[in-house]
């Protein structure tokens, strides 16, 4: 039986919890029943380390398609003025019509169209990449233009440079302008890890045990929403200010790089 009911708790409760107002009597009893009761904390633990699999997975797989994107976006614009290949033409246009399509449409939706209709996993490995595919490549869509401006802001005489050296483009890009392009927007890459984080929370929808889905799991085992939700937005929240910390003082160990 999942279920205790107030009244027998309340009367094999310790003497200061049936001392206390009726009140928090009963949020101590959702509190048991949350995390104590049959160990559920354990529920929130596999759920975070899931969440944690599907944000690092992402994240990784977010920055390769952005990067890809970026070179081939900037490559293009730097030919505009001459003759453009027909592969970056058509390069360019294919990655065009995925930006407008992943930025153009909810996160929700996609996930969804991997999850029911594309992939159908079947085992939790297989949602754990699906979810890790989904929210990777619409996370490339926005580390693509976070990219694109990084290797903009690289003065063109790196660019020169690298070619006096004899590098190709696409030696010189790998070799010389990209290194600098991701310090500088390593900050940012940062934040979008912390939007990831929060997005995870939507992977339920295609039934995935995140961190999200095993408060809803409490739920349903309670019929009570108020502490497991509650506690849900309290451990997000815990996480994305640590996060926000730690980002801060790599920042200023940049900064502080920078100017040695």
């Amino acid at each position: 039986m999942s279920i205790i009911t107030f009244t027998n708790w309340i009367a094999t409760a310790p003497s200061w919890i049936q001392g206390l107002p009726e009140w928090l009597q009963t949020l101590c009893y959702q509190f048991w029943q949350t995390f104590i009761y049959q160990d559920r904390w354990h529920f929130f633990v596999d759920g975070l380390k899931i969440t944690f699999i599907v944000t690092l997975g992402a994240l990784a797989l977010g920055i390769i398609i952005g990067i890809i994107i970026a070179v081939i976006r900037v490559s293009y614009d730097n030919s505009i003025e001459k003759k453009i290949p027909l592969v970056i033409r058509i390069l360019n246009s294919f990655c065009k019509l995925y930006l407008t399509i992943i930025r153009g449409t909810p996160m929700m939706v996609q996930l969804l169209i991997m999850g029911f209709v594309i992939m159908v996993p079947k085992t939790d490995g297989g949602m754990i990449v699906c979810g890790i595919v989904t929210l990777g490549i619409n996370s490339g869509a926005y580390v693509a233009e976070i990219a694109r401006s990084g290797i903009m802001s690289v003065s063109r005489g790196q660019t020169e440079a690298g070619r006096s050296l004899g590098l190709n483009y696409f030696q010189t890009m790998r070799l010389i302008i990209i290194p600098q392009a991701v310090k500088n927007i390593l900050p940012a890459l940062g934040n979008e890890m912390i939007t990831l984080l929060k997005d995870t929370s939507l992977v339920s929808v295609i039934a995935l045990r995140d961190v999200t889905k095993q408060a809803q799991n409490i739920v349903s085992k309670t019929y009570q929403a108020y502490i497991p939700y509650i506690s849900l937005a309290v451990i997000y929240l815990i996480i994305v200010i640590v996060l926000t910390k730690l980002l801060g003082i790599f920042e200023r160990r940049l900064r502080k790089s920078d100017h040695r």
